[in-house]
């Protein structure tokens, strides 16, 4: 037998077991879940960000149970189970991918996604925006926003006349700045919201970008700190000149790593 379904039928036998005997799996519902589900995503998030597979590995089979956990509570609801999910999934992806099970051809990844919002809409989806969810943190609403209407072909041409509309964004917002006009704050999305595009024209992820930034901006920052707290100096007494000064010998220090 296929050692794959073994194992998920392993998952599923010990999600019937937690479900009757530990009080705690007894308990949840699909809103206690939900805060809990996010948070594992958001550990998955960390450990693609920071390359760490071992870890990716674990976050990976820790969403595993919660999606099996969500199949096995609709089960008792009678609502869904694991067998109609997967079921479901199956048959949409194959509806979605006629270029494989059908006879259209898309040889190009532009010619999927143009054939997939398309089929989408074929559904009974009014907008091809309908898909995107309202909860996204707005990064990543911009690309997926982006992305959806590049779909139907509301694209720019080339990646010249995205840059250019990035520094027509940027002028606007600093004409709104120059007058400390309510307007700043929606100026200052579209500009993000420009860059956000330009991004995407280069194959870059934004959401990635920022967060390896981040990542970056936080190792430099606290080793900056270890080097000050190693001088007997404190931090809070410092000026912006003086901290600047191991701002850039933590900087030297993490290139050499």
């Amino acid at each position: 037998m296929d050692e794959r379904l073994i194992a998920f039928e392993r998952l599923l036998n010990i999600m019937d077991d937690l479900r009757e005997k530990c009080p705690w799996d007894k308990k949840q519902t699909f809103e206690t879940l939900r805060p809990l589900t996010i948070e594992e995503t958001y550990e998955l998030t960390d450990a693609i960000t920071s390359n760490d597979l071992s870890s990716l590995k674990g976050e990976i089979g820790d969403l595993f149970l919660h999606l099996v956990f969500y199949c096995k509570i609709g089960s008792e609801q009678n609502a869904f189970d694991v067998t109609s999910v997967l079921n479901a999934v199956c048959d949409k992806l194959v509806y979605r991918h006629p270029h494989i099970y059908s006879d259209t051809i898309a040889e190009t990844e532009e010619e999927v996604k143009a054939n997939w919002e398309k089929l989408k809409l074929k559904e009974g989806k009014k907008s091809v925006l309908e898909g995107v969810p309202s909860a996204l943190p707005a990064l990543v609403k911009a690309s997926r926003i982006q992305e959806k209407v590049k779909g139907i072909g509301f694209e720019w041409s080339n990646k010249e006349d995205v840059w250019a509309k990035v520094l027509e964004e940027i002028e606007e917002f600093k004409a709104e700045e120059a007058l400390q006009s309510p307007e700043m704050e929606e100026e200052f999305g579209d500009v993000l919201f420009s860059l956000v595009n330009y991004a995407r024209f280069n194959n870059i992820n934004p959401e990635n970008a920022l967060a390896k930034t981040n990542e970056k901006f936080k190792k430099r920052f606290q080793l900056m700190e270890n080097l000050i707290e190693n001088e007997a100096l404190e931090l809070s007494n410092m000026t912006l000149n003086e901290m600047d000064v191991y701002w850039e010998k933590a900087k030297l220090q993490l290139k050499k790593h």
